[in-house]
């Protein structure tokens, strides 16, 4: 079955489409998603460092990621500037100085478009090995953790009441996103990573009467827009990346014609 290219690519989106589904409930239920561009734009970051490093670069990636995480975290406490303003400048910041780096890396030939829009069609078993082994890593981790994440994202005044720690789910989460972008990298780019995480989640919110439910509607949802996007993308000839984001996209809007839930009303009553 994965003799041929088409056929690793499809599951190895589908794969990662399970992960970025649950993990992306979160980032909209959060309004994180100019932090989910900060985190995938270090990934260049990342790339850049482990050629010069000679490490891994799934493992480069993770780390820068997780390191812009940490930044963020310090210089909120300063209470200086905005959130947004922060991200800002990590997210431009960061990606600039990977691209000077790549500049630098002359001895080495380095596909830029290949890591800012992906190239699923290459995947390789090795990928789809990390894409699944690291895939069930964060759900595991994701549903040992799933009602701390969701009472800080609902009101962290009152996880902290019933004896949780905020600031910990937003690390672990934060932690989680590192890894996805890891993992994601090669598939979609970095470009679009945030996409895959955002779009899928936002159309189950309309479509989901509880919080799991939307988790697992948004995976499914993010499954059919890979298959959708890839056949496509073989039909038409076009970008296999982008095609992908564009089926994500389309069900959205058809989503837009269905009425939403009584649980998304309520959330969008509580500002959530």
């Amino acid at each position: 079955m994965l003799t041929d290219y088409f056929s690793r690519a499809l599951v190895a989106g589908v794969g990662l489409a399970a992960v970025t589904g649950p993990l992306g409930c979160f980032v909209v239920w959060r309004r994180m998603a100019y932090f989910g561009d900060t985190m995938a734009h270090s990934a260049l970051l990342g790339v850049a460092l482990s050629i010069l490093l000679s490490i891994n670069m799934n493992l480069g990636v993770f780390a820068v990621a997780a390191l812009v995480a940490g930044a963020l975290l310090l210089l909120q406490r300063q209470n200086n500037l905005s959130t947004d303003a922060l991200l800002g400048i990590l997210s431009h910041s960061s990606l600039a100085v990977g691209l000077v780096i790549v500049g630098f890396l002359t001895q080495v030939r380095i596909d830029l478009m290949g890591f800012l829009f992906g190239d699923i069609l290459a995947v390789s078993l090795q990928d789809i090995a990390i894409i699944y082994g690291g895939g069930v890593a964060i759900l595991l981790i994701l549903w040992l953790n799933w009602r701390p994440l969701l009472a800080a994202t609902v009101s962290p005044d009152l996880a902290e009441a019933e004896g949780l720690n905020p600031e910990v789910s937003r690390i672990i989460l934060m932690l989680l996103m590192a890894s996805v972008i890891a993992i994601a990298m090669k598939l979609v780019g970095v470009l679009l990573i945030t996409s895959l995480l955002i779009i899928p989640a936002a159309t189950a919110r309309r479509l989901s009467a509880t919080p799991e439910m939307m988790a697992i509607i948004a995976a499914l949802l993010g499954a059919v827009a890979v298959a959708g996007g890839l056949f496509g993308s073989r039909n038409w000839d076009t970008a296999s990346g982008p095609s992908i984001v564009v089926m994500a996209l389309v069900i959205f809007l058809l989503s837009l014609a269905l009425p939403t839930t009584r649980w998304f009303g309520r959330r969008e009553q509580n500002g959530a």
